[in-house]
């Protein structure tokens, strides 16, 4: 098999390249046998449909984990042992691949490697942040900080994602269920009471007329709706997938007028939170800020990001990097840096970016639900009357006629 991998060698000079191994792990092997730290190891195997089917119904939801990791740092707080810890999670796990991957973890530890190789081996359930920071944990005696940093990041990042995903679920059904109702309506109904209009020779609106017709079109030509539908969706999917596709429709995200500002405050509270906890485990500023990157969820900012690290090796400081990009990180992240660099408490000022960030992004939230509901409320009434008054307007000017 081919792997894509993203590494650095032991001067900090970045490599990427293509490695051919028989699985990751040997993939991994070889390139830390010739003294390359990697940063990212993917598959360069193009997946079939049968193959990203399983991983889908594999997949360990982030709720499970944020639980297991609490579970986990509560264990480890009580100073009890890794291996005794893992096999009473083991147990009380519930979901079947985290169980799996919670088995295969206690094995290998039983077997002589550390919590982050075993971890490292289960990539498809733990991320490269996650790893890191057991990693560093490791290194400096702190696993058990470590493990309670780690459950609170994940449950404040929980947190942000059911508020966003809560906020966009009515709104979301509002539009279909007003789309289907449009559709049977223009479809059906309609056209049940052109003939009428037809027989009394009443001149139609505008309106009526563009609906009638777009309701006959649909009635005869429904499948071929429906084909290519499918088929944009399925082209518009994979392009997104691509780099190129993530980029732009990231780009797009973040320059719209409203949800632009609340995903830019969610990627700076990702990005303060994930690097503080990385400093403060002792890993240091530049390769913090790298890792902190292949988990913000943005390819723009983990551009951004990759290159602030570049820059940092180069002698650069942070808070001056990020001052050139106040489209993506406001003055007041920089302006904290910099105090950070100056007074050398650089992850407690990061932390300090993180929780006020989030509170930003609460509010946001919340301002957002209480704005798109009446927004909605009024959207949708007046596509209601449209639709009615493409009714009644024809049928008031048959009663003008037979007066």
């Amino acid at each position: 098999m081919k792997f894509r991998y993203q590494a650095r060698s032991k001067e900090g000079e970045l490599q990427v390249g293509f490695v051919e191994a028989v699985s990751k792990d040997a993939a991994a092997g070889i390139l830390t046998s010739h003294e390359l730290f990697v940063l990212s190891l993917e598959s360069a195997e193009k997946e079939n449909f049968f193959d990203r089917l399983s991983k889908i119904l594999k997949k360990v939801r982030y709720q499970d984990l944020v639980i297991f990791t609490r579970q986990f740092a509560t264990l480890m707080e009580a100073d009890i042992s890794i291996s005794d810890s893992l096999r009473a999670l083991n147990k009380q796990t519930k979901n079947p691949y985290l169980k799996e991957a919670v088995f295969d973890i206690s094995n290998d530890i039983n077997g002589g490697l550390s919590l982050s190789q075993a971890m490292e081996k289960r990539s498809d359930v733990f991320s490269e942040f996650y790893i890191s920071m057991i990693r560093s944990a490791e290194l400096t005696g702190r696993l058990d900080e470590a493990m309670n940093f780690l459950a609170d990041y994940l449950e404040k990042d929980l947190t942000i994602r059911n508020r966003i995903r809560n906020a966009l679920i009515y709104p979301a059904v509002v539009v279909v269920l007003f789309l289907v109702i449009g559709a049977i309506m223009v479809t059906f109904v309609f056209p049940q009471i052109k003939p009428i209009f037809e027989e009394s020779g009443t001149k139609l609106p505008v309106l009526t007329n563009l609906l009638l017709s777009s309701g006959d079109f649909l009635k005869q030509w429904w499948i071929v709706v429906l084909v290519i539908i499918a088929l944009f969706a399925v082209l518009a999917r994979e392009y997104l997938r691509t780099p190129e596709g993530k980029g732009v429709s990231q780009e797009l995200l973040l320059r719209s007028p409203v949800f632009g500002v609340l995903f830019r405050k969610i990627y700076t509270a990702r990005f303060a939170s994930a690097t503080s906890i990385l400093v403060k485990g002792g890993v240091p500023i530049a390769q913090a800020i790298e890792i902190s990157a292949h988990t913000i969820g943005s390819a723009i900012y983990s551009e951004i990001l990759h290159e602030a690290a570049d820059n940092i090796r180069r002698g650069e400081m942070l808070s001056s990097f990020l001052s050139r990009y106040e489209n993506y990180f406001p003055p007041l992240v920089s302006q904290m840096i910099a105090v950070g660099e100056g007074t050398g408490r650089m992850d407690d000022l990061l932390m300090r970016i993180s929780n006020f960030y989030s509170r930003e992004v609460d509010d946001t939230v919340a301002s957002l639900v209480e704005l798109i509901q009446p927004l909605l409320i009024v959207i949708i009434g007046g596509c209601i009357a449209l639709l009615f008054a493409s009714v009644l307007m024809p049928i008031y000017n048959l009663s003008q006629v037979i007066q």
